[in-house]
């Protein structure tokens, strides 16, 4: 166990969220999405969507100086449809990054991000359209 950290940021992932570069991404997941072979996969199975990306966030930066800084699924292929879940997201996006949101893409281009993403984190969501891709912005010197 560690202070101040989320007891859900296990070792492994923990040292992916280290590891990662300015403006490298991680894909959080439902548990049916499909992960490649021959990407980097952390399992968080049993925790939600939302409890992953608020752990992963309290240590992460959300990247601000670009158009978006985390992305989710349209739902049903309608761009107007927003599930419970996408609100969630947003809110949790809001509170350590005012004023970014979430950007809503399409699934194929949601699967083809958190394929080329550093790491994927598959949760044990099973809501639909349950996934969020992050991607990682810098800490300046003088918020150490």
């Amino acid at each position: 166990m560690l202070r101040n950290i989320n007891p859900l940021l296990g070792p492994e992932l923990l040292y992916a969220l280290r590891a990662m570069g300015h403006r490298q991404d991680i894909a959080i997941v439902d548990a049916n999405f499909p992960s490649e072979p021959d990407s980097r996969v952390i399992r968080l199975d049993g925790v939600s969507a939302t409890d992953a990306l608020e752990a992963i966030v309290s240590v992460l930066p959300i990247e601000i100086d670009e158009e978006a800084g985390a992305w989710r699924m349209i739902a049903y292929d309608d761009p107007h449809h927003i599930l419970p879940i996408f609100d969630e997201f947003a809110e949790i996006v809001e509170r350590v990054a005012p004023n970014r949101g979430v950007t809503s893409v399409q699934p194929d281009d949601f699967k083809t991000r958190a394929r080329d993403g550093y790491v994927t984190v598959v949760t044990g969501e099973r809501r639909l359209y349950g996934g969020i891709i992050v991607r990682k912005g810098v800490i300046p010197p003088s918020a150490q």
